[in-house]
């Protein structure tokens, strides 16, 4: 890759990853914001408002598949590599490629289904706010299309050979 496009390329990563935490900021104030309300209403005018909970929970939902799928990196998860630190690298290298290859079949197998879940549940929606359930949950279409990409570059990095060690 020449330097120019690796730059180029860096900056647009950049600039993706800083828009996907601007995303992730503005769903925990709106959460934040939902949660002061109903605190004031419920214990100040003593009418408690009915979406705040909702509001809550679904940006809850949102925020952790949002964070998982596009601000974590590998070290942020807990691991139990007992077995993969104590071998030499090329099997290292082996073990990784076959996880990453493992983590991409079992979410693409499974994404056919979530999306016909999710595609399905249009004709539900919310109790308070209205919102129609496959908006809702199509977080985790996200999450998961996002895991088999970020699996995808990974087992391509560990083929050429590059820093496959993520720690």
């Amino acid at each position: 890759m020449r330097p120019n496009s690796q730059k180029s390329l860096s900056f647009a990563s950049n600039w993706l990853r800083n828009r996907a935490d601007n995303v992730a900021v503005a769903l925990l104030t709106a959460m934040f914001v939902s949660f002061l309300l109903q605190i004031f209403f419920r214990y100040v005018v003593n009418q408690p408002l009915t979406w705040t909970l909702e509001a809550n929970l679904l940006a809850w939902l949102w925020i952790v598949f949002w964070v998982s799928a596009f601000l974590l990196h590998d070290r942020d998860h807990v691991r139990f590599d007992t077995i993969y630190v104590s071998v030499r690298p090329p099997l290292r290298r082996a073990f990784a490629l076959i996880s990453a290859t493992l983590i991409i079949v079992g979410f693409g197998v499974a994404f056919p289904a979530a999306f016909d879940f999710i595609s399905f549940m249009k004709i539900e929606s919310s109790s308070s706010l209205g919102i129609r359930l496959d908006f809702v949950f199509s977080a985790y279409l996200i999450f998961s299309a996002a895991v088999i990409v970020r699996y995808a570059i990974r087992a391509v990095r560990i083929v050429r050979g590059e820093d496959f060690d993520q720690r």
